[in-house]
């Protein structure tokens, strides 16, 4: 068993629930995606806003029925639309490393001026290990740039956050078929799909090849880090 293997299995919303008080919470969801995390957080009593590059980008969180008073807006981490101290909580969850690298450190300035004095930041990251990642390497070699995201945050403290916690896991991620997987790596960049048809026919056996089967599809573990900081 090698040392990804042996870490405990959890789901990133279990984790959230436990490390950081939601209820009542004025959190941003830095790099919202379709608006999964803002919907789940919202659900929980947060006031979230979410926040997405253009409104391509956002047009799937848009579209989803609100459960709450959730917003979106248009933004990028390195310049985002909300004044100082403006939430108790910024979250960049999977899309830190989707920030240009020379754009890092300024991204995590950005979460810090947003964050009222006490206010936590979150960082939750894929790492660069295990059957998860070597299949999608396949599409996308992020290698790089996850080392790089973590680089930025063990600099933080230039920017007045403080680091109070970091823990690994494993996250369960379960596809119905290989299909579903295709459309999710597509999701996060629609740039991809050129290089997926191409190789298709590799992915589908590597996705075939290395998925734990169950009865609810194909699963797979991914390895993540979650980091908090709090802002002096």
């Amino acid at each position: 068993m090698t040392p990804i293997d042996s870490l405990p299995i959890a789901k990133h919303l279990d984790r959230l629930d436990a490390l950081i008080e939601i209820d009542g919470r004025r959190i941003l969801d830095i790099g919202c995606g379709d608006g999964a995390l803002v919907r789940a957080l919202a659900r929980r009593g947060a006031l979230m806003t979410g926040v997405e590059i253009d409104a391509r980008a956002l047009a799937p969180a848009l579209a989803a029925p609100p459960v709450a008073l959730e917003r979106y807006l248009e933004g990028r981490a390195e310049s985002l639309p909300l004044g100082d101290a403006a939430v108790d909580i910024a979250i960049f969850f999977n899309s830190l490393h989707h920030v240009p690298v020379d754009l890092l450190d300024t991204a995590l300035a950005e979460a810090a001026r947003v964050l009222v004095p006490g206010g936590v930041l979150v960082a939750l990251e894929p790492i660069a290990a295990g059957s998860y990642f070597e299949l999608t390497r396949l599409v996308e070699d992020e290698t790089f740039v996850r080392a790089k995201a973590y680089d930025a945050l063990r600099a933080t403290t230039r920017h007045g956050l403080v680091a109070i916690r970091e823990e690994t896991y494993r996250n369960p991620m379960i596809f119905k078929d290989f299909g579903v997987f295709e459309a999710r790596m597509v999701a996060v960049d629609p740039a991809r799909a050129p290089i997926i048809a191409e190789h298709v026919a590799s992915l589908r056996q590597a996705f075939e090849a290395t998925a734990e089967k169950s009865a609810d599809g194909y699963c797979f573990h991914q390895p993540a880090r979650i980091n908090l900081f709090r802002k002096a």
